[in-house]
């Protein structure tokens, strides 16, 4: 005798199969009565799901849309086409990565290994045609996704900026993702005694997670502790803008990764932005979407010029 839940789960599965099923058909199918099909029913109808029935000799039921979303089944193609879809949302998507991150760390908890193989082969042979952000291993950030969920201590190697490599024991937090397709990793290194915010793509190995530890109180605003991390990196370069608007004005249009806006007066501010690159602080300017005005460094005024004429042959 097939026990309810297994029941339940076999009907849910059939009912996902196909737009409508008569009730006759439906309850041959799944080898039960009318009745007990019924009360299966009206089971799940009590779990969430929305179920439509129609009455007469065309009657049946058909699987319909709630209020709630209720758990879904997949099969196994299903199941690895949603892996390797999550995988490429990670970068592809500007604001769903951390949901994506999220998404695809509860679905390879599931996931036989058979599967994982799948979504992995099939994954290792696709190629990205996007822009040219540092590329990030999607089992590098479900692995530091589901530390920080667990709170398991991290280790793993690390290449810093000068292009050293080391080994950091971690107690990490939060993953934080930018408008740069650029994800960090926001933790505690044991090694230093503080806070410390790296680059997921500067992690070099898989991390091998630890013991479970008792969370440290985070550095206030996570996103506003990884900004000011990001915009007071030790950069190749640096400059400051005066831009015309305050900041209460500026700060939902600049990105946070695009630097520091600090108020001068009632009508201006002042950004703080580093990179590697001139052409780079030129961009991050640009992208304030305001009149602005250099402070420093002089060295920056040719590439200024340069790049002004540039857009201004565009136009034409």
């Amino acid at each position: 005798m097939v026990d309810t839940s297994t029941r339940l789960l076999r009907l849910l599965a059939v009912l996902q199969t196909r737009r409508f099923w008569a009730g006759a058909d439906l309850a041959e199918r799944l080898e039960v009565t009318a009745r007990t099909l019924r009360r299966d029913i009206d089971r799940l109808r009590s779990l969430g799901y929305t179920i439509h029935a129609a009455s007469g000799p065309g009657g049946g039921y058909q699987l319909g849309q709630g209020a709630d979303l209720p758990p879904l089944l997949l099969n196994d193609d299903e199941a690895v086409a949603l892996a390797v879809a999550l995988r490429s949302a990670v970068d592809s998507f500007v604001g769903l990565g951390e949901r994506a991150i999220g998404a695809l760390v509860k679905l390879e908890q599931l996931l036989p290994a058979r599967l994982r193989q799948r979504a992995g082969a099939l994954q290792a042979v696709t190629v990205s045609v996007g822009g040219p952000a540092p590329a990030v291993d999607p089992d590098i950030l479900t692995a530091l996704a589901a530390a920080c969920r667990e709170h398991r201590l991290l280790t793993f190697p690390y290449r810093d900026r000068g292009g050293q490599d080391t080994v950091r024991n971690v107690e990490p937090v939060r993953l934080a993702h930018t408008g740069s397709r650029r994800w960090y990793l926001v933790a505690w290194d044991l090694g230093r005694a503080d806070w410390r915010t790296l680059r997921v793509d500067r992690i070099t190995g898989r991390p091998a997670p630890g013991d479970r530890f008792v969370p440290r109180e985070p550095p206030g605003d996570v996103a506003r502790y990884v900004a000011d991390s990001i915009a007071y990196a030790p950069f190749r370069y640096r400059a400051r803008f005066r831009l015309r608007g305050s900041v209460a004005a500026l700060a939902e249009r600049v990105p946070f990764w695009a630097g520091v806006l600090e108020p001068l007066d009632a009508e201006h501010c002042v950004l703080s932005t580093g990179a590697e690159s001139l052409d780079a602080l030129v961009f991050q300017v640009l992208l304030t979407r305001t009149d602005f005005e250099l402070i420093e460094p002089d060295a920056l005024r040719p590439q200024l010029r340069e790049i002004a004429a540039r857009l201004q042959r565009a136009a034409q």
